[in-house]
C-alpha cells in the first residue's frame, strides 16, 4: 500500500510565512478510535496545526488516514498470552517506543494525542520521556486497560463519559468533553436513497467491522416490519456468509455505508452495537435505539456504555446471547405503531450528546501543545 510522506502530502505543509504547532496523532484500529480522532485533525488542520498520523500497518487507518494526513507506521500489539510469544510482542513493545521517539524527536512536534488502545502506550511513553505533552482521550464509560496504566503519566484525559473518571483516580487532570464526531454529523446531510419521506426507515450496524450474530438474529424479523411499512437499511460489514441471501425492494444491504451522519439523521430507529462511536453519532443525530453490545468487548465496556443511553431513556439494550428475534420483532412493531415512543427517544437521546467535543479537546491541543 503506498502510504503518503510529508513531502508528498500538501496537508502537511502549512502555508508560507507561518509557524503552526505540529502534532502527533496516535489513533489506530476500529472506528471508535479513528473516527474521533479524525474529526479532531481535521479542525486541527484548520486551525493551522500541522498534523501526522501514528498507526499500525494492517489496520484500518491504512485505508482512511493517508489521503489527508501522513501516516508513519510501528508495530504493536496487545499482550494476549503469557507464553514465548509474550517475550516477541514485548520486545515489539520496546523497539515501537524507541521508534515513536525517533520520530517525535526528528520531527520536532510539540506534543502527542491519542484515542486510546494499544498505539497509545508507545505514543504516551515516548512522550513522557522526552518531556512532551500527552493527551489521551477516553471515549469508553470503562476506560481501557491502557488508559488505566499511563493516565497518570498524561498531561490531561479527556473523558467521553463523565462516569469514566472514577476509574481514574490516578489521573492528574481529567475533563469530560464528550466524544467528537465528525463534521458532517453536525449539519443535515443529504442521503442519496430510493426512500419516500414519510417511511419509517430502521438501520442495522454491527460497527466498522460487522456483526454477524447481531446480522442473523435482524433477518429473523425482516418481513414482519416490512409488512408494517418500515424501509432497512442494514450494514452486514464484509464477513457474513449469509449477505444477499434475502432481498425486497425496501430492503438495502451494504456491507458498508459512507454517509452515516446522512443515514442516521434519517432513520427513526438504530438496531447497533454499542462502541462509544456509535452511541455518540446516536446522540448527535438524535437516532433511538436497540442496543446489543459486542459480547466478547474487553471488559464489557459496550455494557457499561450502552447504560448511559438506556438510563437517558434514549433505547433499550439486550444482550445478543439473551435476545429472542421474536422478542426482538414484536418490540420493534410496538414502536412503529405507536411512532410518539421513538419522537420521545429521540429527544432523549439528543440530551446525551455534547455538541462542541471536538471544539473542545481541540482547545486542550491549543493549551497544552502549543
Amino acid at each position: 500500500m503506498n502510504l503518503r510522506t510529508l513531502d508528498s502530502n500538501p496537508a502537511a505543509c502549512p502555508p508560507q510565512g507561518t509557524h503552526p504547532s505540529r502534532l502527533l496523532i496516535a489513533a489506530s484500529g476500529t472506528g471508535g478510535h479513528l473516527f474521533p480522532a479524525l474529526a479532531i485533525a481535521d479542525q486541527l488542520r484548520a486551525e493551522q496545526v500541522s498534523v501526522e498520523w501514528l498507526g499500525v500497518s494492517d489496520r484500518l487507518e491504512t485505508q482512511l488516514v493517508p489521503e489527508d494526513y501522513p501516516l508513519r507506521v510501528i508495530s504493536v500489539e496487545g499482550f494476549q498470552s503469557k507464553d514465548l510469544r509474550a517475550l516477541w510482542v514485548f520486545l515489539k513493545f520496546l523497539v515501537s517506543i524507541w521508534r515513536t521517539r525517533r520520530i517525535l524527536q526528528q520531527g520536532q512536534f510539540k506534543g502527542v494525542l491519542t484515542t486510546g488502545g494499544y498505539i497509545a502506550a508507545p505514543a504516551i511513553i515516548a512522550a513522557r520521556t522526552l518531556g512532551l505533552p500527552s493527551i489521551l482521550h477516553e471515549s469508553n464509560a470503562i476506560p481501557g486497560k491502557v488508559t488505566r496504566s499511563l493516565s497518570r503519566w498524561c498531561t490531561v484525559v479527556a473523558l467521553g463519559f463523565e462516569r469514566a473518571a472514577q476509574y481514574l483516580p490516578q489521573a492528574k487532570t481529567t475533563r469530560w468533553v464528550g466524544t467528537p464526531v465528525r463534521s458532517q454529523f453536525q449539519s443535515p446531510q443529504p442521503l442519496d436513497l430510493p426512500i419516500p419521506e414519510t417511511a419509517p426507515v430502521i438501520v442495522v450496524a454491527g460497527g466498522s467491522q460487522g456483526a454477524v450474530g447481531l446480522n442473523r438474529k435482524v433477518r429473523a424479523c425482516l418481513e414482519p416490519w416490512l409488512e408494517a411499512g418500515a424501509w432497512i437499511v442494514h450494514l452486514t460489514g464484509d464477513r457474513d456468509p449469509d449477505a444477499h441471501s434475502y432481498t425486497h425492494p425496501h430492503y438495502l444491504e451494504f456491507s458498508f455505508f459512507e454517509n452515516m451522519a446522512g443515514l442516521l439523521q434519517r432513520a427513526n430507529l438504530a438496531i447497533s452495537r454499542s462502541g462509544a462511536g456509535t452511541l455518540t453519532e446516536l446522540a448527535v443525530t438524535g437516532t433511538p435505539a436497540i442496543l446489543i453490545p459486542y459480547p466478547y468487548a474487553a471488559e464489557d465496556h459496550q455494557a457499561f456504555n450502552a447504560k448511559v443511553y438506556v438510563e437517558a431513556g434514549a433505547g433499550v439494550m439486550f444482550r445478543e446471547a439473551d435476545l429472542n428475534p421474536a422478542d426482538l420483532e414484536a418490540l420493534v412493531l410496538d414502536w412503529l405503531a405507536h411512532p410518539q415512543s421513538l419522537e420521545r427517544m429521540a429527544a432523549q437521546a439528543r440530551q446525551v450528546a455534547v455538541p462542541n467535543s471536538t471544539e473542545q479537546v481541540v482547545a486542550m491541543v491549543r493549551q497544552y501543545c502549543a
